[in-house]
């Protein structure tokens, strides 16, 4: 396995994909399984994301996944398997003590990216932890996530662009924020899924515009994106969680090519 810090601190392009959440083992791993194998075609660095659980879902009967103790063995058995570094978002204290020894990056949900006993917590494991940046910020106020888990590790930042609320059912992203994030010597992703959501529709389930993934990605490697997030399925009109934002499986090459392509030139 090439060790996180192989992967961030490179010139080039670097992915990290999954499905949004842990469905059950036999899909999740199909899906790592595949991602996998295109990242090793096109030789870009691959980290497998999916989550355990989704604390933010808008309704009280919306899918959530399996809960951490079996979404954690979930992750370490395709960790093993198919020798990847895995991440997942963690919600308190408590969940980051839980998943230290197992997950490579931690994530931090965009609407606890401020929680300064959550971002302390993840920076004393010493893993890389990666900040979703909330959509209620500005990228310069960026700088204080930053310095928080600096007082405490060493520069294992990520730091990753999701778009800002425009309204109250739009998300918009301001590529300005690609080098403004840079400015603070960490490595900058953009989530192309995420920043196409369209949050708190009134039947209780996000929308979203899957068909602008590419122009946002292309837009925010132009920008200078050290990385890109995706999430993605087979299937996402029967995906369980964030369908409506997710990238179809069988069109990620395509897209990742255009996206290395882009990266090389202005490299």
């Amino acid at each position: 396995m090439i060790s996180i810090k192989q992967t961030l601190n490179t010139n080039n392009l670097y992915l990290i994909a999954g499905p949004c959440v842990i469905e059950d083992e036999q899909i999740t791993t199909e899906i790592a399984q595949k991602l996998k194998h295109t990242a090793d075609k096109l030789k870009i660095p691959f980290i497998f994301k999916a989550s355990y659980s989704k604390a933010n879902r808008s309704k009280l009967n919306s899918f959530t996944g399996p809960g951490i103790k079996k979404g954690l063995k979930i992750l370490k058995n395709i960790k093993d398997k198919l020798d990847l570094p895995i991440t997942t978002d963690v919600h308190s204290v408590e969940e980051i003590e839980k998943v230290k020894d197992i997950i490579d990056i931690i994530q931090i949900p965009a609407f606890l990216c401020r929680q300064t006993e959550m971002l302390i917590a993840a920076a004393k494991t010493n893993k890389y932890v990666n900040v979703k940046k909330g959509p209620f910020l500005s990228g310069e106020s960026c700088k204080f996530i930053a310095d928080k888990i600096r007082k405490f590790s060493e520069n294992k930042i990520i730091l990753t662009e999701r778009g800002n609320s425009f309204g109250y059912e739009n998300l918009v992203v301001d590529m300005r924020n690609i080098p403004i994030l840079g400015m603070y010597n960490l490595s900058v992703v953009l989530d192309a899924t995420h920043s196409n959501q369209k949050p708190n529709q009134i039947h209780g389930v996000s929308g979203g515009t899957p068909q602008y993934i590419e122009t946002l990605a292309c837009a925010g490697v132009a920008a200078g994106a050290n990385g890109i997030f995706l999430e993605t399925h087979p299937n996402p009109k029967q995906a369980l969680s964030d369908g409506s934002t997710m990238l179809p499986l069988e069109e990620l090459e395509s897209l990742l090519k255009k996206l290395i392509a882009i990266k090389q030139a202005i490299n």
